[in-house]
C-alpha cells in the first residue's frame, strides 16, 4: 500500500465491527485475559495501534509512542548512552533538544561533540561515535542533512544514527529506508496536524526499539490513550495535508524571495538554498516551514507577528493553521546570543509554518503585513 492508504487504513475491531480505533481508557486489565496489556503505563491497545501505524509509515520493524516529542528523544537517548559514550549532534536544532544534549547528557558524563550548520557529515568522519543524532531538516534554518551519506559513515563506524524527521514527515522522507536505525517525531506537529495534542513517536530496528520501550515504561513517558486516538485521527489526513502544505510553502518561499522587505529566505525548495540538490535527492516534498529575515530591526520582526489576519503568532508548527514565531525569543530562547549567531538565527528571523489555507489568502496576508514595516 502507498502512504496515503497506509495512513487511512484502520484495523476493524473483530468483536464489534468498529471501523475506528477505540479509546481504551482503562488503566488495568483482568488477568490472565489481559496479560498482554496489564497496565496502561506499560502497554495500551490504542497507544499500541499508533505505534504500529508509525512503524508502517516509516517502513520500520517497530514503533513506540511517547507523551511528547522530547519524551521520545530523552527516552531513546537515555536507553542508548552511558557515561563515556561519544555522541555527535549539530548546532542548528530545536533549542530544547540542543540543551538536552549539551547540558543534561554532558552532566551524566556523555561526550557531546557539536557540528556547525552543514558540517555534520564531515564531522562524522573525524572519529568513531556511538550515536549520531540529527534533524533531517534543521530547526529553524532548514539545512538538509544528507542522511544517505551519513548512514554509510555511521555503519562503517558501527554508530547508531538517529534522525528527528518532524519537519519532513514520512510523506516527504523515510530515514529508516535511507539508512538510519531510529527515527523520532514530535507527533504534536505535522503528524497530528491540528494543534490539539502533545505526543511523540519513534520507529526503527526492533532490537533497539524493544530496549527504548522498556525505558519508556520505566521513565513513565507514556502516551495517554485519548491523545493517541487524536494522533491516529490526524494521521489519516497526513498525505492530503502535506500535499497542500508542500505546495503552499514552495509558493510562499518564492513570493518572499522576491519581496522588497525581505532580506533572506530559507527553504530547501529554492535553488538558492545551500542544500537544494541534497533536498531534491532525499525529499519527496520540501516541507511546510519557511524561515526568513526581514529588512528591519528585532522590534520590527516581533511587531510583524501581530499584524497578520490569517497567520497566527504562536510557538508551534505543523498544524492546519499557518503560524509564525520569532526563534530568538521563542523556540530558541535558551541559546545564548553567541550560540544563535553561530547557528545563523538573527534577531530579524521569523519561522513560518505553512498551513492548508488558500494560498492567495496567505500571500495577501504576508504582503499586507510586510508593507507596514
Amino acid at each position: 500500500m502507498r502512504d496515503g492508504t497506509k495512513a487511512v487504513k484502520e484495523e476493524v475491531d473483530k468483536e464489534t465491527g468498529a471501523i475506528t480505533t477505540p479509546i481504551y481508557q482503562t488503566t488495568s486489565y483482568q488477568y490472565p485475559v489481559g496479560e498482554k496489556y496489564r497496565y496502561s503505563r506499560e502497554l495500551n491497545p490504542t497507544v499500541l495501534r499508533l505505534a504500529n501505524i508509525i512503524a508502517e509509515l516509516e517502513e520500520a520493524e517497530m514503533g513506540v509512542a511517547f507523551s511528547s516529542g522530547m519524551g521520545a528523544i530523552s527516552s531513546t537517548l537515555l536507553t542508548l548512552v552511558k557515561p563515556g559514550s561519544n555522541v555527535l549532534i549539530h548546532r542548528d536544532m530545536f533549542g530544547r533538544t540542543y540543551r538536552f544534549f549539551t547540558d543534561f547528557l554532558r552532566s551524566l558524563g556523555v561526550n557531546i561533540d557539536v557540528a556547525n550548520p552543514g558540517e555534520i557529515v564531515e564531522k562524522a568522519k573525524d572519529k568513531k561515535y556511538d550515536i549520531i543524532f540529527v534533524e533531517s531538516i534543521s530547526n529553524p534554518i532548514l539545512r538538509v542533512v544528507d542522511i544517505i551519506t551519513l548512514s554509510k559513515i555511521s555503519k562503517e563506524n558501527n554508530s547508531i544514527l538517529i534522525v528527528d524527521a518532524t519537519f519532513s514527515t514520512p510523506i516527504n522522507q523515510k530515514p529508516i529506508v535511507q539508512g538510519s536505525q531510529i527515527v523520532v517525531h514530535s507527533a504534536s506537529k505535522f503528524l497530528a496536524g491540528h494543534n490539539d495534542v502533545i505526543a511523540g513517536l519513534a520507529a526503527g530496528y526492533k532490537d533497539l526499539l524493544v530496549k527504548v520501550d522498556l525505558m519508556r515504561r520505566t521513565l513513565g513517558t507514556s502516551l495517554d490513550p485519548h491523545a493517541a486516538y487524536l494522533v491516529i485521527r490526524g494521521i489519516k489526513t497526513l498525505k492530503v495535508r502535506m500535499d497542500v502544505i508542500n505546495s503552499n510553502a514552495q509558493k510562499i518561499a518564492e513570493f518572499l524571495s522576491e519581496h522588497p522587505k525581505i532580506k533572506k529566505v530559507y527553504y530547501p525548495g529554492l535553488k538558492s538554498h545551500p542544500d537544494h540538490e541534497i533536498a531534491r535527492k532525499l525529499l519527496k516534498g520540501f516541507g511546510g516551514v519557511v524561515s526568513f529575515e526581514i529588512k528591519g530591526t528585532m522590534s520590527d520582526s516581533i511587531n510583524l507577528m501581530n499584524k497578520f489576519n490569517v497567520i497566527l503568532a504562536a510557538q508551534t508548527l505543523g498544524g492546519v493553521n499557518s503560524t509564525i514565531s520569532h526563534p530568538a525569543t521563542m523556540s530558541h530562547r535558551t541559546l545564548t546570543p553567541e550560540e544563535r549567531k553561530i547557528v545563523g538565527i538573527s534577531d530579524t528571523m521569523l519561522r513560518l509554518s505553512v498551513g492548508i489555507e488558500e494560498i492567495d489568502d496567505l500571500i495577501e496576508d504576508l504582503d499586507k503585513a510586510l508593507s507596514s514595516i
